[in-house]
């Protein structure tokens, strides 16, 4: 069941935008999830996705903000819900799983980048916690709508995969603090994630995806100092690109995440890590071309590893017996 890691030739690019990949389909009675659907990549995943007729649930850790966001979009709703917070994600799947309602397409796109050393829940390191622990969490308990959907989960990670791969003596980060690397070793635990997800899941009808969106000046990049996306050489002194042309635009960052969820072109293909509407190409040993995935990210054993930890650390495993 498992699906090279090769491109498959979809005929879009790193230019192909959320609208484009959507083009033709009818999302009509389906529903989608987003997280952070209201903000960045998330809110432009969120429009074209309603254009296309689907209904898209917001979870939200500032739900005032969310629903000013998405005010005039037809069809979201917004529920609160901090990724940060096992029982904020707790109480948002008890929510959604009494609807009754099923999901077809899961987005896990909410996420943090380069914040400062900081500490949630248990002491578990920030980055970890939220972009990808807080995910498990969430699909585990989201379990029962996703597999009756027969839903895409797709994990937004990053070409900062590259950065780390798993720091297995120290994931938590206990012994000094880079928040490049950290967020790195994040990014890659959202493609193990997905890969060891397809492996339980694709029997049951459920595929997962780990993608990169592209280079986009969102609010992602609301911890770092000015100073340090100057010394980049992403912005000049008043906060402008200075390579506008090296940047996604939001409609063109959205569109990976989009095609995952939702491209037939994709059917029956699940656990590859996806770049600019494709299939990546694998990293060899020695190449940073970050258009292509490393291999500690798509390791079958590292991926199975990570999820006995993370089922550890939440106290969730909707596969566990």
């Amino acid at each position: 069941m498992t699906t090279a890691q090769h491109k498959i030739g979809s005929g879009f690019d790193a230019k192909s935008t959320a609208d484009d990949v959507l083009a033709g389909l009818d999302l009509g009675g389906k529903l989608a999830i987003v997280t952070g659907g209201y903000s960045g990549l998330g809110l432009e995943a969120t429009r074209a996705l309603t254009k296309a007729g689907a209904q898209v649930i917001v979870p939200a850790r500032r739900p005032d903000v969310a629903r000013e966001a998405v005010a005039g979009l037809p069809g979201v709703e917004v529920d609160e819900l901090d990724l940060g917070d096992l029982d904020s994600v707790r109480g948002f799947a008890e929510r959604f799983l009494a609807s009754g309602r099923t999901v077809d397409h899961m987005i896990d796109n909410a996420g943090i980048m380069a914040c400062p050393e900081t500490r949630v829940g248990p002491g578990w390191e920030a980055q970890f916690a939220t972009n990808h622990l807080g995910h498990f969490a969430l699909v585990n308990r989201l379990w029962p709508a996703i597999e009756s959907g027969g839903a895409r989960v797709v994990s937004v990670s990053s070409s900062a995969h590259h950065n780390s791969g798993m720091r297995w003596d120290d994931v938590q980060w206990s012994r000094g603090y880079d928040k490049w690397e950290a967020y790195g070793q994040a990014k890659t635990a959202n493609v193990l994630f997905a890969v060891h997800l397809d492996k339980l899941a694709a029997d049951r009808g459920v595929r997962a995806f780990g993608l990169h969106p592209g280079g986009i000046l969102t609010p992602l990049q609301r911890h770092l100092p000015r100073a340090e996306m100057v010394e980049r050489g992403w912005v000049d002194e008043q906060g402008n690109a200075l390579n506008p042309e090296g940047f996604k635009t939001p409609e063109q960052g959205a569109a990976t995440e989009v095609w995952a969820a939702t491209s037939p072109q994709l059917d029956g293909m699940g656990g590859v890590y996806l770049v600019d509407c494709d299939i990546a190409e694998p990293a060899a040993d020695g190449d940073d071309d970050r258009t292509r995935v490393k291999s500690w990210a798509t390791d079958p054993e590292q991926a199975a590893r990570l999820w006995k930890l993370s089922a550890d650390l939440t106290g969730v495993d909707a596969f566990a017996g």
